[in-house]
């Protein structure tokens, strides 16, 4: 195997190793199923591995010529730019890392990182003032203890186009917003209105605990969030649409 071949096998291979690396990352914490596709980031992460596992490797076997001059200074750039390229699009990919899935109303509402709004700082719950950097946890929102505070918070939304899903000093356990929950879930039946009934069917029976659900609005593919009404737990979300 000339030297040619062998750099072309092992930039393949370190390329191909921390793509897997980055798949595990985005797709089992950042972007667990089926988050993804409710964001949408599945073809942005494609072409980016693309560019980085063939086009990479495939240039520097281009450029590779025994005994050229600027040779090293060649595929510097090369993987220079590799790494610059990763880089960005992973730095993106992390900045839009769904981190809260918020129980907001009638419905469930996925925010990513740099969607938040920190307003009054001194407001948020040490809890909510630092996003994981793992899978997004659920909460709920106070909608306020008097009907002017509950206004208020309405009007800010409205005025500002922000939801109030977005604002951590709003957050609370999700726990603490069971009765909200319970009251606004639906009946799984109805889930047959928007979707085919045999898929419904095949989901429900791999998620027996679920009696009810709630939409979730996401950015890209707005998905279905199955509850237990009795424990006032989410089940899970699954790739059912809630509405038409």
């Amino acid at each position: 195997m000339s030297k040619r071949q062998k750099f072309f096998l092992g930039h393949l291979i370190i390329s191909v190793v921390i793509a897997i690396i980055f798949i595990g990352i985005i797709f089992l914490c950042w972007y667990p199923s089926p988050l993804a596709k409710a964001v949408g980031v599945t073809h942005i992460f494609l072409m980016l591995i693309s560019i980085d596992v063939i086009l990479g490797p495939i240039l520097g076997l281009l450029v590779y010529k025994e005994g050229k001059k600027t040779l090293k200074m060649d595929l510097s750039i090369i993987i220079l730019v590799q790494v610059f390229a990763l880089s960005y699009g992973i730095y993106n990919i992390a900045e839009g890392r769904p981190v809260w899935i918020v129980q907001n109303g009638d419905r469930f509402e996925l925010v990513r990182n740099n969607d938040l709004v920190y307003g009054d700082v001194e407001k948020i719950k040490p809890q909510y003032q630092s996003p994981s950097w793992f899978k997004p946890q659920y909460v709920s929102m106070f909608q306020g203890k008097t009907i002017a505070e509950r206004n208020k918070n309405l009007f800010e939304a409205i005025t500002t186009g922000v939801s109030n899903a977005m604002r951590p000093e709003l957050y609370i356990r999700l726990s603490e917003g069971k009765k909200q929950l319970i009251e606004a879930s639906k009946r799984l039946d109805t889930l047959n209105q928007f979707n085919d009934s045999q898929n419904v069917k095949a989901v429900l029976s791999q998620n027996s605990e679920a009696d009810a659900w709630l939409p979730l609005s996401a950015t890209a593919v707005d998905m279905t969030v199955l509850i237990n009404k009795e424990k006032g737990e989410v089940v899970k979300i699954v790739d059912l649409r809630p509405w038409n």
